[in-house]
């Protein structure tokens, strides 16, 4: 795997020396690959694993860093600061890993970072704060919010807050905000209406979640695998696959439903039927 997803492109033979296995051997992997819903790409005589692969996207979602929380980390760093050999490896990690040209220019604004420590020090101490200078998108002014924060969002680009004065749950941009107070003598007041948004497979998002099964066929179980990354939630039944999960909206999984009518059964779900029944084309 590691051969396959290198920055060069590799021949059967080159692969077959540097793996010591014959050419069948090689081909079997392969074949492997792409069963368990990895992108084989083939170039002339040359192959390479697809970094798109599903499998990669759910390991990247895991321990990739945005360019946020890379720079929040580098000024974390640099804040320790010292000749510690632990501290100058992470740093020349995360240059090898990260744009170094992004990493400077943030370096230069620490407001981000600082403003990301602030937030997540008020959610931890469960205080309320000021979005002060925050830039709206949507009537495009400047404004204090004062706010109780409490669910970081789309890897940290996002902070969901309680705002006292519109009795609303809201998602801020941390990219909009022009500093952070925290108010550490305002604890939060209003905890119990802290609704945390959930984003389901699909990727719609909402305050509400709803469970759902469904029963597949082999080729709705595999279309599920490769276009929203599955694994866990799919369970053998028989020669078909049952399938459980919680969703924020019917939106998402009816497009998926409605896609493949003849491949997907409804399992005891009546609100999402009765969601089906009222679609024009289901």
């Amino acid at each position: 795997m590691v051969l396959l997803t290198q920055n060069r492109d590799l021949t059967v033979s080159e692969l077959c020396e540097r793996l010591d296995i014959p050419s069948r051997s090689l081909y079997r992997y392969l074949e492997a690959f792409r069963n368990m819903g990895f992108h084989v790409e083939k170039s002339g005589r040359c192959y390479r694993l697809d970094r798109s692969s599903p499998f990669f996207q759910r390991i990247t979602e895991l321990v990739h860093f945005t360019e946020s929380e890379a720079v929040t980390l580098r000024n974390l760093l640099d804040a320790v600061g010292g000749t510690n050999p632990e501290i100058r490896h992470l740093k020349d990690k995360l240059a090898r890993i990260y744009d170094g040209d992004i990493l400077q220019q943030h370096q230069t604004d620490a407001a981000w970072a600082d403003n990301l420590h602030q937030l997540y020090q008020a959610i931890k101490a469960e205080r309320v704060v000021v979005l002060r200078d925050y830039r709206s998108s949507h009537s495009d002014s400047v404004s204090h919010r004062m706010v109780e924060p409490f669910q970081f969002l789309s890897r940290n680009e996002d902070i969901r807050c309680y705002e006292p004065s519109s009795g609303q749950c809201k998602t801020f941009k941390v990219g909009r905000i022009g500093r952070v107070v925290v108010l550490n003598d305002v604890k939060w007041s209003h905890a119990d209406l802290h609704k945390e948004l959930f984003t389901d497979i699909f990727h719609f998002s909402g305050e509400e979640q709803w469970p759902v099964t469904l029963r597949l066929d082999r080729m709705a179980a595999q279309l599920l695998r490769e276009e929203y990354g599955v694994t866990s939630e799919l369970q053998p039944d028989g020669d078909a696959w049952l399938f459980s999960t919680s969703v924020s909206s019917w939106k998402g999984i009816g497009r998926f439903v409605m896609g493949l009518p003849a491949s997907v059964e409804v399992i005891d779900t009546p609100d999402f039927l009765n969601y089906l029944r009222q679609q024009p084309h289901f």
